[in-house]
């Protein structure tokens, strides 16, 4: 467990080098991390606490993985991405999140499987006048949607977009033209994690579980949005440690 004499690598982590594995899954919120940790690592222990964005690190079927909560939003993954590559030595990441659905075709509980992640973000006009087209590394890609069809999750391999915005005034209307093109879904963070990955010669893939549909206004309960996540979680790890 970190304690408050831990030595403070950055202003965001107080992990020590050594602390994560190579292989990091990325929720935005810090308690399901804690849930991933408590739920399917052996041997968990927190590695980070600062500003309650928790981490940790522990095993998977005998392999080490690590769990590190971002909070919503790319500004808030890239700092976690951005030090984690650069600082902490990660290879492997892996979001693990939940969207909209912007197709008819993806229904709530299915998994969406990212192979790439169109923004609205500022944060990606430093590629001006070209626009940048975030990718996942298509082993993880390849490696998820085989072993989902396997274990015959219902899933989804397409492309996503990454809003900077939560509340659209007029929801799906709002994204027009990615509607008319097959864009699956819509989340906060891929595009971000995608981009910082390309530049850092490092992996990553996103997987998101659809928890509401922004066409048909299906969402998932409580109960559904558990077990749900579950399967991803098991799908994610398995891809992780063999990555």
């Amino acid at each position: 467990m970190v304690t408050e004499h831990s030595h403070i690598m950055t202003p965001h982590n107080e992990a020590q080098k050594g602390d994560y594995a190579e292989t990091v899954l990325l929720p935005g919120d810090p308690l399901r991390a804690k849930w991933i940790a408590e739920n399917f690592f052996d041997n968990p222990r927190q590695v980070n606490g600062v500003r309650n964005c928790l981490g940790y690190t522990g095993t998977w079927k005998g392999k080490p993985v690590s769990v590190q909560a971002t909070g919503m939003g790319q500004p808030s993954l890239a700092i976690y991405v951005h030090e984690l590559l650069n600082i902490y030595g990660a290879k492997n990441l892996i979001r693990v999140g939940t969207c909209g659905g912007l197709s008819t075709k993806v229904k709530v509980r299915d998994l969406v499987i990212a192979m790439t992640a169109a923004t609205d973000s500022a944060m990606n006009q430093i590629f001006a006048p070209y626009h940048y087209a975030p990718f996942a590394d298509y082993d993880l890609l390849a490696a998820s949607v085989n072993l989902a069809r396997e274990r015959g999750f219902a899933s989804h391999v397409g492309s996503i977009v990454s809003s900077d915005v939560f509340y659209v005034p007029e929801g799906a209307k709002s994204y027009g033209a990615l509607l008319d093109h097959g864009v699956l879904a819509v989340e906060m963070e891929a595009a971000a994690l995608y981009t910082l990955a390309a530049c850092y010669n490092a992996r990553a893939l996103a997987i998101s579980t659809m928890t509401d549909c922004l066409i048909t206004g299906d969402q998932i309960d409580a109960g559904e949005r558990q077990s749900s996540l579950k399967e991803m979680v098991e799908l994610a790890l398995d891809v992780g440690i063999n990555a």
